[in-house]
């Protein structure tokens, strides 16, 4: 795993030809037990480092399509699992909490929904005020820069525009961004997000 901005992230990668950029997941190493986001197959390696790290207390999943390597981790470090509310009837997994907006899963780590997506009630964590990690919707296809999930994919992009939008102006203290898939923001977060914001406009 790939030590991150702060010194107790960690990142994982797989690189997708098809859409010719990486899928992402984060480690969030804490001494009450470690969090992991959308966790991708880990490799032996991967996995050895994360056993050395403490294992894994809960697992949260953005959206039903990023389950992924999730149950491997429940049944090696019997972690817990964390999904969206707004998917709780049609969700793939037996979650043990449901997160909505403003619900924290552990203290300093807090749940907000995106609408519009591809999946209803898509989560984006917040960590500590200061660094974002999304799922689907927000994305970086180019680096330094970031982009909304195409249009043909969304169920309502008039939605899934007004909701980043809302999210920008409600947490001016981002200056990271860990995007699911693409390139992330380590520095300057802020100042993507509010090009972003502003291209949505348009």
């Amino acid at each position: 795993m790939k030590a991150l901005h702060r010194k107790e992230l960690y990142g994982w990668s797989v690189f997708n030809e098809a859409r010719n950029l990486d899928f992402h997941s984060v480690l969030w190493v804490r001494p009450e037990g470690n969090v992991v986001i959308d966790p991708l197959p880990l490799s032996t390696h991967d996995a050895a480092h994360l056993g050395s790290l403490g294992g894994v207390a809960w697992v949260v999943v953005t959206n039903s399509e990023h389950v992924r390597a999730t149950r491997e981790l429940v049944s090696a470090f019997g972690a817990k699992v964390a999904g969206p509310r707004a998917e709780a009837d049609t969700f793939p997994l037996q979650c043990d909490r449901w997160l909505a907006t403003g619900d924290e899963l552990v203290p300093g780590l807090v749940a907000l929904e995106l609408h519009g997506s591809k999946t209803p009630g898509e989560l984006a964590l917040l960590l500590e005020d200061t660094t974002l990690i999304t799922g689907d919707l927000i994305r970086g296809h180019m680096g330094g820069r970031l982009n909304l999930l195409p249009d043909a994919k969304l169920k309502d992009a008039s939605r899934a525009r007004a909701s980043v939008r809302e999210l920008v102006a409600r947490w001016p203290r981002i200056d990271a961004v860990l995007v699911g898939d693409g390139w992330p923001v380590f520095r300057g977060g802020r100042a993507a997000l509010e090009e972003f914001a502003q291209a949505l406009q348009g």
